[in-house]
């Protein structure tokens, strides 16, 4: 399967999942309670920074200046973190970054592999190419264990399991226990632990994701509210780390920077409880880590994205603001977007990845109110991004026929003033046809269309 396909992998149609997530009010509920509460929380905790906008402009910049070398920042975070004997592989496609993992387990007759949580890993399908070769992955986030039992994917980035009651989650664990597990928080949580310990203990090979690399150092990154990222990490004798290309830093100054937006932006924390700083595999006199460090570097595209207005998306730091601002991703979920990535981000990274034709509706999927770009910890401007996706949908023919070929007679129309005149004045007469047919059936099913006017404004007497 490609990595275009593995990005859009029963995802379908956007409009038909956001319609069926619209018509369902268990998960309406879920999305209000969970998105409003993150975005509070990331408006309290950016009000405690003083140099808020300070610091969102040196995040910017250091991301900006690690996505114009990033070659140059790649080698040397290659040669720092192979000096201190871990080893760096990299892969072009997801088929070569998965047959790359899949190897690495098979060298070291692994059956049983302990994942934590990773935005990357969903990217390349690891989980299937693993089952594929006999090997077991069992995810041990708390909400990527719920998913991954319930056989679905992610639909947000930091709280992947949002759409999800408690009371729907007792029952999958209820059935796995053999015995009745209530719908309470702690119970769960005991109930999950109960189920991973052993998992922990018995896993051969440890796969985490990164949240940042630091060029300087070779130093890799797990942000984390569990522990799990900590456990997958050190107790097996091998751990694998999956990143992204661009999720680089030069310095450990830097990398500062970036955290204090991460957590606050995410979750609303200072910090999140396990910040995890690793620099190779174990060496000689320490007491716990893994024996082996080996970081797969994923391309899927990325290197693509340098040489065109969209390089700043690789500036996204995957914290999810943009998710919990976005109005249309509070009611149509993250299913809609495809398996992957979802909301504001998704809706600009997917079709860049995929190809425009394959994600038609995603560069849609925005009201262009501006929210995700305010939300942005590093100033992405993904609005205009967005818009920058629907004016080559234009472009490359991407876009529908009848859209086409509207906006075409619009052009031409109001190229002249009396064109303008004429258009407008018929503009009128024809509004009770337009909004009871095609597209404007659909835009104004829920809205009251105000009448327009018998005279233009532009032709009122001045005053």
């Amino acid at each position: 399967m490609s990595g275009a396909a593995k990005l859009q992998q029963e995802s379908g149609s956007f409009r038909v999942i956001a319609r069926g997530k619209l018509n369902d009010d268990r998960i309406q509920g879920a999305l209000d309670l969970s998105v409003s509460r993150l975005r509070g929380l990331r408006l309290d905790a950016w009000e405690q920074l003083d140099d808020l906008e300070a610091l969102r402009e040196r995040a910017h910049e250091l991301r900006m200046r690690v996505v114009n070398d990033l070659e140059g920042y790649l080698a040397q975070f290659t040669q720092a973190l192979e000096a201190r004997g871990g080893h760096v592989h990299r892969a072009a496609t997801p088929e070569e970054a998965s047959a790359i993992i899949v190897r690495l387990c098979q060298e070291r007759k692994a059956t049983l592999v302990a994942k934590s949580k990773s935005m990357a890993t969903e990217e390349i399908g690891l989980n299937a190419a693993l089952e594929a070769a006999g090997i077991t992955p069992v995810e041990t986030d708390l909400g990527e264990y719920i998913l991954q039992l319930d056989g679905t994917h992610p639909v947000h980035i930091i709280a992947p399991a949002i759409e999800k009651t408690k009371e729907q989650i007792a029952a999958m664990f209820t059935a796995i226990e053999g015995r009745e597990v209530p719908a309470e928080l702690e119970a769960l949580t005991a109930s999950a632990r109960r189920q991973l310990r052993q998992v922990f203990l018995d896993a051969d090979v440890g796969i985490t994701g990164c949240n940042m690399a630091v060029a300087e150092t070779g130093t890799i990154t797990l942000v984390t509210n569990e522990g799990n990222g900590r456990l997958v990490s050190s107790l097996p004798r091998t751990h694998i780390a999956v990143m992204g290309l661009e999720r680089l830093v030069p310095t450990l100054d830097d990398l500062s920077v970036i955290l204090r937006l991460l957590a606050r932006s995410a979750t609303g924390q200072r910090l999140t409880s396990s910040t995890t700083l690793i620099t190779g595999p174990r060496r000689a006199g320490e007491l716990d880590g893994p024996e082996e460090l080996h970081v797969v570097v994923i391309d899927n595209g990325r290197t693509n994205l340098l040489r065109g207005r969209y390089k700043e998306m690789l500036a996204c730091i995957r914290c999810g603001a943009c998710l919990n601002v976005c109005p249309i991703f509070r009611k149509t979920g993250g299913a809609a977007y495809g398996p992957v990535y979802s909301g504001p981000m998704g809706a600009v990274l997917v079709p860049l990845y995929v190809g425009l034709g394959n994600a038609p509706d995603l560069p849609h999927a925005s009201s262009l109110c501006g929210a995700c770009t305010e939300a942005c910890p590093v100033k992405i401007p993904l609005h205009e991004l967005l818009l920058d996706l629907r004016r080559d949908m234009v472009d490359e023919g991407s876009a529908p026929r009848w859209e086409r070929w509207a906006f075409t007679a619009w052009s031409f129309a109001w190229s002249t003033p009396l064109g303008y005149r004429l258009s407008t004045r018929l503009a009128r007469l024809g509004q009770p046809l337009g909004a009871a047919a095609g597209p404007g059936k659909v835009w104004g099913a829920g809205r009251a269309l105000p009448q327009l006017a018998r005279r233009r404004y532009r032709d009122r007497p001045r005053g």
